[in-house]
């Protein structure tokens, strides 16, 4: 497993990242999974507390209690979970940040996050209230660096602006390349690392039955499967040409993966140790398979 810093901080984290989400109920099966792939090289795991109403979190606490020091935990908040249980609002006040710190840390079960994340976020918010939030937070001890999780130009470029984020944790990848447009180049220049989710689009760039994919015709998606088909060869299968575009992208620090099974974890350490490309491969990618742009929230 390679390993590289996360924007200005000082957390060195493993080049795929779990994304917990789709972790099931089970926490003795979560726990095996959690330690194996820490086991194995992972140290950055992602949650947040929307995540199955808390429970995601409470799963990721068991897991990771006796290794904590040898791992880094990264959540999320401003999804407000209405009392009766029916949906969330949506919330970055500086009271809700505060408060919800304190149920995020009693899930966990530890004493600080590494990475707090607002999970979301608009050109509308009070967006001051919530930087001033996450910096107290930071300064009394409670988290250790702060950012993002948003794929709106207009929302990054006023935290890159007004704070002190350490990161952004967006969607990126061959079939979803609108960050190139106008972020990427903007958060490497501010020694911002990106957490990339949707690295392989829902498995349509591994081969999986092509639908329609954010502007991308089902063609389009069959096409881009086929060439990242024909980068392969015996010992780089598909999901590594996938992670590969995604990692040598210089502002991308980590892809966040969404792993449940053994199966899933064992692809992933593989092509961990074979996402390598050449610039060469990379163009070729970039060539054929076409970029897009944000429609919305420039």
């Amino acid at each position: 497993m390679n390993y590289r810093i996360l924007g200005h901080s000082d957390m060195r984290v493993s080049e795929i990242s779990f994304g917990c989400m789709s972790l099931g109920s089970d926490h003795a099966v979560n726990a095996r999974l959690l330690r194996k792939a820490a086991d194995r090289g992972i140290n950055l795991f992602d949650t947040a507390d929307l995540y199955d109403k808390g429970e995601n979190e409470i799963t990721v606490g068991k897991a990771l209690k006796e290794i904590r020091q040898d791992v880094f935990i990264a959540t999320k908040v401003g999804n407000q979970w209405r009392s009766d249980g029916s949906g969330w609002d949506w919330n970055p006040g500086k009271a809700y940040i505060l408060a919800a710190v304190d149920d995020s840390l009693r899930r966990l079960d530890t004493d600080y996050i590494d990475l707090y994340q607002l999970h979301g976020g608009t050109i509308d918010d009070a967006i001051d209230e919530s930087i001033e939030a996450f910096e107290h937070l930071k300064k009394i001890g409670k988290i250790r660096h702060y950012g993002i999780s948003s794929i709106r130009p207009n929302v990054i470029r006023e935290y890159v602006k007004r704070s002190n984020i350490t990161s952004v944790m967006m969607q990126y990848s061959l079939l979803d390349r609108r960050p190139e447009e106008s972020c990427l180049d903007l958060l490497e220049n501010n020694n911002i690392g990106v957490l990339a989710r949707g690295a392989v689009a829902k498995g349509y760039l591994l081969g999986k039955t092509p639908k329609s994919y954010l502007g991308h015709g089902e063609d389009q998606v069959r096409h881009a499967a086929e060439i990242v088909a024909k980068m392969t060869n015996t010992a780089k299968r598909p999901i590594s040409v996938a992670l590969g575009y995604v990692l040598n992208t210089p502002a991308v620090t980590t892809a966040a993966l969404g792993i449940r099974t053994d199966v899933q974890l064992d692809e992933a350490i593989s092509a961990a140790a074979k996402t390598t490309i050449d610039e060469e491969t990379h163009r070729t990618l970039a060539t054929e398979i076409p970029a897009r742009e944000y429609q919305n929230h420039r």
